[in-house]
């Protein structure tokens, strides 16, 4: 079934200024699926400006928290009543299998609604004492004000998760939004557009703009009256997203993917550290900013365990995500599945050692097998660079110095997990690692409640729990003169 989306403009769905269209092309058979907006830059100037005119002086700039509150939980019950359908958008859109979202990002998504709609009454300012002002007692205090107009840039690997990631802190904190969704994944940020609308939202305070990011991403970034980026991607988008927000002072929050480690110390429970890897290297066909690719073992176990996690990605089934049985689908796009591959061969090259998967040619679809390698080293390029697909590593360590030393030994520090039936040594270990997120005995779980973000090249700032949404307001000081 093929679908024609358009922009999200005011309430509204509209064509892109100049009737320009995009092709989406589905990943298990690579034919077009249907086509969205190819937004334009004037697009971008008719959502942005509809965003900043509920600010100043619109409906919801004179909603209460409570109010904005009552909003937030009437879209969560409604994405919640979509479940099947949001799940299946974003499954069918990057060839994910649909128990996936269905059981994780759904929920989440939802979770976080939830959990916004009670921060909107917690982003409160405080009173601050001061020595008074040339000898006249003062009052001082502080007020939480939302930071205005937000770009929410969104990947293609879980779309509706991370679109609601952004969107629930920026709703609680007052602000409005114009979504930019990846190209080839605009469903489910446009339904949820919708849904905003049926609960109440007035129109214009969450806006979606489809399209290519060198043409709406820019011109989001550009425009004048977008206060904050809040973007999810690539680091090479990251700093050229940096680039441009630099000499217009734009807040930015950016989120830029990782190169997680996995720790295995002899003293973990063998079953549980080998079901929990596997689950956070190849779930989404390890299409995940947070998978676990490297997996660092402790060498007593480091061969049986490299084995074991070879015979688990070969007992994957692989296939049309859509047929029953089927565990894994393709990777989302072409361009993805040209990556995927390139780095299976540097590591045939470099030295390491395959024990399953290897190099993939389907004669449809983007498909590639789960692949493990052994016998190699941190310095290896499979080791270094995030690879974005169903790809582990397995490295041995000795001990627990050169463990920490490993996984520390990265441009990136989004997420780690450690393996260890040692509670001194699990709080030890994660203390010392440089991370944003420490999973022990489980992979870094995604809470509501929970901030998430990383270190160095993995990015700035935080989404999500209170922090999230305190990082979409401003602080204000007033100052009150109180002669005697």
């Amino acid at each position: 079934m093929t679908q024609t989306l358009n922009h999200f403009i005011e309430g509204a769905h509209t064509e892109a200024s100049d009737g320009g269209r995009l092709r989406l092309v589905s990943p298990i058979d690579e034919q077009d699926c249907g086509s969205a907006a190819r937004g334009t830059a004037e697009d971008v100037n008719r959502a942005v400006t509809a965003a900043h005119a509920q600010l100043e002086g619109g409906a919801w700039s004179r909603l209460d928290g409570s109010q904005r509150a009552r909003l937030l939980l009437r879209l969560a019950d409604l994405v919640e009543r979509d479940t099947a359908l949001l799940a299946d958008m974003d499954a069918h859109a990057i060839g994910r299998s649909p128990m996936e979202p269905r059981m994780m990002d759904v929920p989440n998504a939802v979770a976080n609604l939830r959990a916004a709609a009670g921060w909107t009454n917690q982003l409160e300012g405080r009173t601050v004492p001061t020595a008074g002002y040339m000898g006249t007692p003062t009052l001082s205090y502080t007020l939480r004000e939302p930071v205005g107009v937000v770009a929410a840039i969104v990947p293609w690997n879980s779309p509706l998760m991370i679109t609601v990631w952004k969107l629930a802190g920026l709703l609680a904190a007052g602000c409005t939004v114009v979504i930019k969704p990846a190209e080839e994944t605009p469903h489910s940020a446009l339904r949820l557009a919708q849904l905003a609308q049926e609960a109440g939202f007035p129109d214009g305070v969450i806006n979606v703009v489809t399209g290519f990011g060198d043409v709406v991403g820019r011109a989001l970034c550009e425009h004048p009256l977008v206060a904050k980026i809040s973007f999810t991607g690539s680091p090479e988008a990251g700093r050229a997203i940096q680039r441009i927000a630099a000499p217009l002072f734009k807040r930015v929050t950016l989120e830029l993917g990782g190169k997680s480690p996995q720790i295995v110390f002899d003293d973990a429970s063998f079953e549980d550290a080998l079901r929990g890897c596997a689950l956070g290297l190849f779930v989404n066909q390890g299409q995940v900013c947070a998978a676990g690719s490297r997996i660092l073992v402790q060498r007593s176990l480091a061969q049986p365990f490299a084995q074991a996690l070879a015979d688990a990605a070969r007992a994957i089934t692989v296939g049309d995500p859509r047929q029953p049985g089927v565990q894994m689908g393709p990777v989302a796009k072409k361009a993805q599945f040209e990556r995927v591959n390139r780095y299976i061969q540097l590591g045939l090259d470099e030295g390491a050692e395959l024990l399953a998967g290897g190099v993939s040619r389907p004669e449809k679809g983007w498909f590639v097998q789960p692949t493990i390698f052994a016998g190699a080293t941190n310095r290896m390029t499979i080791a270094r660079e995030e690879i974005f697909g169903p790809v582990g590593t397995v490295i041995p360590f000795d001990t627990e110095d050169e463990a920490v030393a490993l996984a520390n030994d990265s441009a990136y520090g989004l997420a780690a997990t450690v393996w260890t039936g040692q509670l001194a040594r699990a709080h030890r270990v994660a203390a010392r690692l440089k991370a944003g997120a420490v999973g022990v005995n489980c992979w870094s779980p995604l809470d509501a409640n929970l901030p998430w973000g990383g270190l160095k090249t993995s990015g700035i700032g935080r989404e999500g729990g209170l922090p999230g949404a305190l990082a979409y307001t401003e602080e204000k000081v007033v100052t009150v003169l109180l002669p005697g």
